[in-house]
């Protein structure tokens, strides 16, 4: 048998399988989607330019399920590299052979070969969004997923006359792809984006842009779901609609108290449920986004393009001259605005939707969260060289040759280790203005924690000024939600703070940010057996190192155990070298 025919073989017993696991697992729909990867052109700022994209669009397709579904998508890969695509914020239980992540939980799909994801939900309701988890095809392969609550059931809110997907995304001039891989390559600096974009458009105030603007036609005195996801490579965005007031609703898959606000400041991976009440005279009004910058002030180069869309009232009226630009949308360095959105949110807490925040801790970890740099032996100048980089506890993570799930269940040696620590190498000033030259240091390897199952975890998450590089984090846990309980300003105090957590209504999320100078505590339970990524979800700092991995091991029974793996895996080649390794390869320690 040749090995297109191996393949093909495996794959269709793949798919019984699937459909064995649907028949005897399933309690709410199934729903199939086939996604096309391929290569497509498009127009913005003037030129264009290839993109690889899902089904020739940009954003891609939207999924729709109700709470409880079950999706299978069949992913054909026509582009010219290997691609891998996550469900983000979607816990699949017992399931991270379909999470998705690169050199994870999978190795890439290869241009040619197609393979079927089973994505299973659970208790999420709300807006999530699923993406590419290979380098940083994400930034062109993206898109949203609606969760409607289960048959029989409603929203935790009064009903909407519509809703709107609202997906804010980055735009680069050049092949990112390949910019991206020189760069990692040489140890030089990641690619900063041209422009962002609203719905797959710059907007009014970009070169070329503005017959293109993406257009909201509402009705007078309704109220409408935004679903608002910042699938944005490296920047937080605020987000505001002229003269209209807002209110979230949601959050990464789950309620939220109604939160009133006329802005929100979203991190890449978020997602929110808004309402908006179109309430305000008939004309048009521009929806914008804006980067927060969370870096020192010094720091001037990133990307200052306000992405625009616009919001039109349906009726027989004159349009004035130009939109109404929203006054309340702050500015670019606005720490005290992200702060004041940021920590407002809280979990709804009601009877119907409950928080089970645990209590009794048995695993704590402190985690530095860091710039670093790194030795370069195999940069132009030699071993002596030194590139940026980026660690947790002073470990720059690398892939590894075989995602780390086949390694951990085929008991496959030499792939990672074990050895994760749980506090910092050494404690300072973490967030001071001075550091020794030995601080800026940080070391390479594939470095995982295991955790036994159900423990009950709290992890901190410490910022550092080294190398003056604090900035906001946005960490990312698959497999997981958690309860944010605690967060602050300077270095953790393990005897105070922690008296003011709150254990309440804290908000449960899949995506926080570590603040700039600060600490975040989250707690959750360790239910979920398998292998999970936990990362940085700015792109430029995950490609450097600000990564690891939780293995969750087996319960005792088969209900708390991870499921067998599908019979048909794509293969695995030798990745690309990380940024700055010169390790053994054949180690990966």
């Amino acid at each position: 048998m040749n090995s297109k025919n191996k393949y093909a073989m495996l794959e269709f017993l793949g798919i019984l399988i699937l459909f064995e696991h649907l028949f005897c697992m399933v309690q709410g729909d199934v729903h199939f989607y086939d996604f096309v990867l391929r290569e497509k052109n498009f127009t913005g700022l003037c030129s264009t330019k290839g993109m690889l994209v899902v089904n020739d669009s940009f954003p891609g397709p939207e999924i729709k399920v109700h709470k409880g579904d079950t999706v299978y998508v069949n992913v054909h890969n026509q582009g010219y590299y290997g691609v891998t695509i996550h469900w983000h914020g979607v816990k699949q239980p017992k399931n991270s052979w379909f999470d998705g992540p690169e050199y994870i939980t999978q190795c890439p799909i290869q241009p040619g070969t197609n393979f079927t994801y089973e994505v299973i939900f659970s208790d999420e309701e709300g807006t999530l969004w699923w993406h590419a988890h290979s380098d940083w095809t994400r930034a062109s392969v993206h898109g949203a997923i609606v969760i409607l609550p289960a048959i029989g059931s409603t929203y935790s809110f009064p009903k909407v006359d519509g809703e709107e997907t609202i997906v804010l995304a980055a735009w680069y001039k050049g092949n990112l792809k390949e910019e991206v891989d020189e760069a990692l390559e040489a140890g030089s600096d990641l690619p900063h984006s041209d422009a962002y974009t609203i719905n797959g458009e710059p907007g009014d105030f970009c070169a070329c842009s503005k017959e293109t603007t993406y257009h909201w036609t509402v009705d007078y005195n309704k109220t409408y779901l935004l679903r608002i996801i910042n699938a944005v490579m490296n920047a937080e965005l605020f987000f505001a609609v002229a003269q209209h007031n807002l209110t979230v609703v949601g959050m990464d898959g789950r309620y939220v108290k109604p939160l009133a606000t006329s802005y929100i400041m979203i991190s890449p991976g978020q997602t929110m449920d808004v309402l908006i009440t179109t309430n305000q005279s008939l004309g048009r009004y521009y929806m914008a986004a804006r980067q927060y910058s969370s870096e020192d002030a010094s720091v001037t180069a990133f990307d200052h393009v306000n992405a625009t869309a616009i919001l039109q009232y349906e009726s027989n009226y004159s349009f004035p001259s130009s939109p109404s630009f929203p006054t309340t949308l702050p500015f670019y360095l606005d720490y005290i605005a992200a702060l004041n959105f940021t920590n407002r949110i809280r979990s709804l807490a009601s009877y119907e939707y409950p928080v089970n925040v645990p209590l009794n801790i048995t695993t704590k970890m402190y985690v530095t969260v860091s710039m670093n740099t790194i030795f370069c032996r195999t940069c132009s100048g030699g071993i002596d060289d030194e590139i940026l980089g980026t660690s947790l506890n002073n470990i720059s993570w690398v892939n590894p040759s075989t995602d780390v799930l086949q390694a951990y269940y085929r008991n496959i040696s030499g792939i990672y280790t074990t050895d994760f620590p749980d506090q910092p190498p050494s404690y300072y000033n973490f967030t001071g203005d001075e550091f020794p030259d030995s601080i800026e240091l940080t070391v390479q390897g594939t470095k995982v924690k295991v955790l036994n199952y159900n423990e009950a975890v709290e992890i901190v998450f410490q910022g550092t000024n080294v190398l003056t590089g604090s900035v906001n984090h946005p960490m990312h846990m698959h497999g997981y939600s958690f309860y944010v309980v605690g967060t602050g300003f300077g270095n953790f105090n393990n005897e105070i703070d922690p008296k003011h957590y709150n254990l309440v209504d804290p908000p449960e999320v899949t995506t926080f940010g570590v603040p700039k100078n600060g600490w975040v505590a989250i707690r959750f339970v360790a239910n979920n057996p398998g292998v999970w990524f936990w990362h940085c979800h700015l792109d430029r700092h995950m490609s450097w190192g600000m990564d690891t991995v939780f293995i969750v091991k087996n319960g005792d029974t088969i209900e708390t155990s991870i499921r067998k793996p599908p019979a048909y895996m794509p293969s695995c080649k030798v990745p690309l070298k990380s940024y700055g390794y010169g390790l053994d390869e054949k180690s990966n320690t």
